[in-house]
């Protein structure tokens, strides 16, 4: 079981430096190397609360848009 864990981490590590080396090289991104290092992330979710304070900031400047086009 020893022996499989082991291999394990030098595969993660190997995916790890061949991320690294395709951002020096130009062809990667510091997501890609993220990802690499971490594995992948699930899906953010924002709160109910945090929605309604972001539309109703969208809604104060489209109103304020408004307002100017009125003028």
């Amino acid at each position: 079981m020893e022996r499989a864990r082991l291999i394990q981490h030098l595969d993660a590590e190997i995916k790890l430096l061949q991320a690294a080396k395709r951002i020096l090289e130009g062809h990667g991104s510091y997501g890609e190397l993220r990802k690499a290092s971490t594995g992948s992330r699930g899906p953010r979710h924002m709160s109910a609360a945090a929605r309604a304070r972001i539309s109703a900031a969208q809604k104060k400047r489209w109103a304020a848009v408004s307002a100017q086009k009125k003028k």
